[in-house]
């Protein structure tokens, strides 16, 4: 997580929804989907996310073998390779012949104009 400070290009807050640590910027909690409220004019639309990476990948326990377990685990790494975040995304068990599909999506939007937004 960064230590942006308030109102400046990657500082963070808590969605009041679902309790996730968001973009302070985020119109939208990318975690739970809620909408947020923001003290703006409801003409200020934030731009389109771009999405400049998309992988999505499944497979399927052999209907011949036993129970198998997964871990999904994230890791972002900085431009030296030095790990920045690490996150235990969510574990499962599959069955014989069960399928799990993963994406993992990178959504990107310009940083506000220096404009502090106020929550209700």
């Amino acid at each position: 997580m960064t230590t942006a400070h308030p109102g400046t290009a990657g500082a963070t807050r808590t969605c009041p929804h679902c309790r996730e640590t968001i973009l302070e910027s985020a119109g939208v909690c990318p975690a739970c989907r809620h909408k947020l409220r923001f003290s703006e004019p409801a003409s200020a639309s934030a731009a389109p996310a771009s999405v400049p990476l998309r992988v999505e990948g499944s497979f399927r326990n052999p209907a011949d073998s036993g129970a198998w377990e997964y871990s999904m685990v994230l890791t972002i790494r900085n431009e030296r390779g030095e790990e920045i975040a690490r996150k235990l995304v969510g574990v499962g068990a599959m069955l014989p012949d069960e399928q799990r599909t993963f994406t993992l999506s990178v959504e990107m939007n310009p940083a506000s104009a220096g404009g502090k937004r106020t929550w209700h």
